[in-house]
């Protein structure tokens, strides 16, 4: 079929992957090359990069309301518009423009997890099986009905591996979903709105350690933390990003803190977690044992909140 693509960072990427093996791509739009480092060069998006390999027009404008640009894209012609975590919002003018409609690869199993962080939502909720829906956009958020569902276990994933694993299992339901659009035997099911739940951005508040949470929470934190919301602690005075943890049986009380061989133990509410992975502020990411100062008990402090 012919799709005119809409997305911009890994996630998306893996999911145009599949749709070029398969599908005539006319277009790519993504979002504006974004600003990286001290030198404030222009980093294209993963999608840009990969349209631009393969030789796929790339559009990138501010909006898509714009009548100018609404009429470029219908000048295209597609039969079907994909979008993967575009970040732009597509007007109904946009929403009118393919006859088979646009198509959406959401990371959650709707209608769980509606809106702009489900991915972050489902871990720090503790869901043990999340999942990709495939569903035919309309104007309310993350609402329209959908055809394809497959389910995604969080195991003890982070954020990276477990948006990882949704990609992979989108493109593969997508490509299910655009065949059964091409020969006309696709099922659109509408949601059900009453058990609708909303996966609103993760703030640093979501994933600051307090030592009043339990392991199974502290660990979900470390696990939704991301360089948009990070999970941050102060350790004898120096701020660090938490990247992995796991149960520790070390005995301490909330709040408290010791090195070991293995890495970082912080007391918690019900026991204590083992932070193994961190990134110390102006640093690269490091073993949590490696250049650690030893600390007594109490030698960190959980953002938010004293020992």
């Amino acid at each position: 079929m012919r799709l005119v693509f809409m997305g911009t960072p890994e996630f998306a990427a893996v999911i145009l992957d599949a749709c070029l093996g398969a599908h005539d791509v006319v277009a790519v739009y993504t979002r504006a090359d974004a600003i990286s480092g001290r030198g404030k060069t222009l980093r294209p998006s993963p999608v840009k990069q990969l349209a631009t390999t393969h030789g796929v027009p790339v559009r990138q404008p501010r909006t898509l309301r714009d009548a100018d640009e609404q009429a470029f894209l219908g000048s295209l012609y597609p039969e079907v518009i994909v979008v993967a975590a575009y970040g732009l919002i597509l007007p109904r003018e946009v929403l009118c423009i393919p006859p088979q409609g646009c198509v959406n690869v959401h990371s959650s199993l709707l209608p769980r997890w509606r809106g702009a962080a489900p991915v972050q939502r489902a871990i720090l909720a503790g869901d043990e099986v999340t999942g990709v829906t495939i569903m035919r956009m309309v104007e309310g958020l993350d609402a329209g009905p959908y055809d394809t569902v497959a389910e995604v276990p969080t195991d003890d994933l982070t954020v990276t591996g477990l948006t990882a694993a949704l990609a992979e299992a989108g493109a593969s339901a997508l490509l299910e979903t655009l065949d059964r659009i091409e020969q006309g035997r696709v099922h659109w099911v509408e949601q059900d709105d009453a058990v609708a739940t909303y996966a609103s951005k993760v703030t640093r508040g979501d994933v600051a350690l307090q030592p009043t949470d339990s392991v199974d929470v502290a660990l979900r934190k470390i696990r939704a933390s991301s360089p948009q919301a990070a999970s941050r602690l102060d350790v004898d005075g120096r701020s660090v990003t938490l990247l992995d943890a796991r149960h520790s049986t070390a005995v301490l009380t909330p709040g408290g803190a010791v090195t070991s061989p293995q890495g970082l133990e912080l007391g918690v509410d019900d026991g204590a977690i083992l932070v193994t992975r961190l990134k110390p502020d102006g640093k690269a990411a490091m073993d949590a044992n490696v250049g650690a100062a030893p600390a007594a008990d109490g030698g960190a402090a959980h953002e938010g909140g004293g020992r």
